[in-house]
């Protein structure tokens, strides 16, 4: 088994960093953790894809300061949706805690960091929008300098706790990067993200901290005030959302 750096995703899917979860314990992986774990061949298929510039990622990439915005080193590599999808890597450990949005995915960095440990890698198509860019580019500076979530690694956490898993894939320290991102580049975010920022702005997005501490009656208490306030402001967020991208109706009664 491939070593788990001190700061990466546990594998076990709680969403913590490694060395706040099972270092020390790694008996207690469940163990199918260890089956179908993403070799050094495979990860060096994705680094070595060429990096692209679609839409506005190029611009958008050069105009943040990341290691100023997060204090981290790290990177960002655009690579081709297709060329990735292409690879058929689906089987491989950490696909499913991927969030594949329309045009764009950040690529789990477990996959990656085996051959290429400086650099995030986001999979965009040519056609990628403003809005999910933004929107991927948002959870890169939440990992980096936020909840150090990955994208769907909270998955198996909202299921355990028995809340819906929007409400903590998208912490609050998402939300001030998506709002920052929204006002840096004059971006109209879509229907689903415009939730997000409206839920940002009134301080209702549970925090990555809490989600960090795992306690269930806590982020269950969280999730319901989250639910209440959505169900009372449902005429207000309507009417922000029924001419973004992505609209399909009111989006309270799906939560």
């Amino acid at each position: 088994m491939r070593k788990i750096g001190r700061n990466d995703p546990c594998p076990c899917g709680s969403g913590k960093k490694f060395k706040r979860c099972h270092l020390g314990k790694e008996d207690q992986l469940p163990r199918e953790t260890t089956a179908g774990e993403f070799s050094p061949d495979d990860s060096a298929r994705i680094t070595r894809l060429p990096e692209v510039s679609y839409g506005r990622s190029r611009e958008m990439l050069d105009g943040l300061d990341i290691k100023n915005l997060t204090g981290s080193s790290a990177r960002v590599r655009f690579i081709d949706l297709a060329a990735y999808k292409e690879l058929d890597l689906a089987e491989a450990r950490g696909s499913e805690t991927e969030e594949t949005g329309s045009g764009g995915v950040l690529i789990n960095i477990l996959k990656t960091k085996i051959t290429d440990p400086d650099n995030l890698y986001l999979a965009i198509s040519p056609d990628i929008s403003d809005s999910t860019l933004v929107h991927q580019l948002a959870h890169v500076l939440d990992y980096l300098g936020g909840s150090n979530l990955m994208p769907g690694m909270a998955k198996p956490l909202s299921f355990d706790v028995g809340v819906p898993g929007e409400h903590l894939e998208h912490p609050h320290e998402y939300g001030y990067w998506l709002t920052y991102l929204q006002k840096a580049f004059d971006v109209e975010l879509d229907a689903d993200d415009t939730i997000v920022a409206f839920l940002f702005e009134n301080d209702m997005l549970i925090k990555g901290r809490d989600i960090e501490q795992q306690d269930k009656t806590l982020l269950r208490a969280k999730s319901e005030r989250m639910m209440r306030f959505m169900s009372e402001n449902s005429a207000e967020i309507d009417a922000l959302i029924c001419e973004r991208a992505g609209y399909i109706g009111s989006r309270v009664n799906q939560e």
